[in-house]
């Protein structure tokens, strides 16, 4: 194996563009099984068969000359890696063979002398194999992870009009963060959270996440804002079997059946969250549900909030054909065309459940509340509470007293463990800074994360971690409440609390059952 592979890379220097991919895709053949058969070995240390896997990734991107040709380099190497996987688990190769095999694949690598070698993993160039990319013992075996620290990233919108979002949820992982680097970190790693501005536009979101992947080579990405642009990023992560980590959405896109493996949620879906409170507007507040209407971004954000009411709608045995959608466009606050809808209703509208941003959703009150007397609204939970609130108290009181907003976690103005928690972390290190839910949000979904990580020892890599983290089981953070992951279960909490805006601006618990 040693020679063939020596050879196979001695033939790629100088070689046209088309006899390179014909190399790599018979190196692929080659490496490929050997990857597979150690990744299905428990024993075998994750962060080796890493390394082989990130250089084998850069041979195909210097390889290739379009997206087709990485594309199919990449489903050959993938496939070559699961025919190995299989190997073991059938049992044609056992993992002492394995493990042999990855040494001389590693021997290979990083060989003495002159002779070619995978630090030259560089088809088109002997050059290239100086590059950092194409050293093997340049830096840390694991990406983002280093004696001294790991690296997260974060791709959010820190400009226009969902800023105070990204604000806020940043706010509460680095609060979370400092808290545990105050006291020595994890295993003596300081945790770091990088940021990226998207904008919340989905066609920003692909150049953060490279950023984050490339640039600043995180170890993970945590703590992500926004639906569309999750749409995005969610497939960028999986394709490099990066770890993505409590996002800022309750939207299915993150919560497939059975669950995507590198993709974890701390909160309870937008399903979940439209669910209790078209239940709460029939049952409790006596609705009749031909005049609730759904107010919804008009992107996979609302399309998630409108599928959650449809779905709920259909449980009380009701048929969803009539429920209305009324649109406003992304990063606007352009209401007209749904309030003039609006108006067209008969019999009249008596609630709606809004699927909006915060800005959004305070100009289709504003403009609505003196046309709709009493009319009830609801909010889910990535709306942002506190700049909900602040929005409509600049218009005045009687704007705000009564809108409900379903959370994801409990009050910030309660007393509970991880609340008073939370509050003594932010108070500390971001003086001045009020309490916020999409902060203590964030504060949670980091803690949840640090609690994996404390889990998983010394040895860190993402393959490691998952398998801690599908392993949790019953933890208490605090919530009133306890979380966990499994194999078939990627989502920690399910849980809704409800809340109402007095005439203060504050918000107050309502039983939405």
């Amino acid at each position: 194996m040693l020679f063939l592979f020596s050879a196979l890379l001695a033939g790629t220097a100088g070689a046209a563009a088309g006899d390179k991919t014909d190399v790599v895709r018979d190196l692929a053949g080659r490496v490929g099984p050997i990857v597979g058969s150690a990744s299905a070995c428990r024993d075998i240390a994750r962060p080796r068969i890493q390394v082989i896997t990130d250089k084998f990734a850069a041979v195909i991107k210097e390889a290739a000359t379009n997206e087709a040709e990485r594309s199919d380099l990449t489903q050959s190497f993938d496939r070559s890696v699961a025919e190995g996987r299989s190997a073991v688990t059938t049992g044609r190769i056992d993992c002492r063979s394995a493990d042999r095999q990855l040494a001389d694949l590693e021997r290979s690598i990083a060989g003495p002398g002159p002779g070619p070698s995978v630090a030259a993993i560089a088809p088109s160039s002997a050059a290239a194999a100086t590059s950092p990319v194409a050293q093997v013992a340049a830096g840390s075996p694991v990406r983002g992870v280093t004696d001294q620290e790991i690296r997260f990233g974060m791709a959010a919108p820190f400009s226009g009009s969902a800023k105070e979002l990204g604000r806020q949820m940043k706010l509460g992982i680095d609060a979370a963060f400092n808290r545990v680097n105050e006291t020595g970190g994890v295993e003596g790693r300081m945790l770091k959270l990088i940021a990226a501005d998207d904008g919340y536009e989905p066609a920003r979101t692909a150049d953060a996440m490279k950023q984050l992947y490339e640039k600043d080579q995180v170890f993970g990405i945590i703590g992500n804002v926004g639906t569309p642009t999750a749409v995005v990023a969610v497939p960028y992560a999986l394709e490099r079997k990066l770890l993505f980590f409590g996002a800022f959405t309750g939207a299915n896109v993150l919560r497939h059946d059975p669950p995507d493996r590198y993709v974890f949620n701390y909160r309870a879906s937008y399903a979940e969250e439209t669910d209790a409170v078209v239940r709460y507007l029939v049952k409790l507040r006596r609705i009749p549900i031909k005049q609730i209407a759904v107010f919804a971004q008009q992107d996979t954000y609302g399309d998630s909030g409108f599928a959650g009411v449809s779905k709920a709608v259909r449980a009380l045995g009701v048929s969803d054909a009539a429920i209305v959608r009324l649109n406003y466009k992304r990063n606007t606050v352009d209401v007209d065309d749904a309030i003039n809808q609006l108006k067209l209703q008969k019999p009249p509208i008596k609630a709606v459940v809004m699927v909006a941003t915060y800005r959004a959703a305070a100009k289709f009150i504003e403009k609505t509340h003196d046309l709709f007397p009493g009319l009830i609204y609801t909010n889910v939970s990535f709306v942002g509470s506190t700049a909900l609130a602040d929005e409509l108290m600049l218009l005045g009181p009687r704007y705000a007293s009564g809108v409900i907003v379903t959370q994801v976690v409990p009050a910030v103005s309660g007393y509970s463990s991880i609340v008073l928690e939370y509050k003594n972390a932010l108070a500390k290190y971001f003086p001045g800074e009020a309490p916020d839910y999409v902060s203590l949000e964030g504060y949670v979904a980091a803690n949840v994360l640090i609690q994996g990580l404390k889990s998983s020892g010394p040895q860190l890599d993402t393959e490691k971690l998952i398998d801690v983290l599908e392993n949790t089981r019953n933890f208490d953070l605090g919530l009133g409440a306890n979380l966990g992951f499994g194999r078939a279960e990627h989502q920690a909490s399910h849980r809704i609390w409800g809340t109402a805006l007095d005439d203060n601006g504050k918000y107050q618990a309502i039983e939405l059952e």
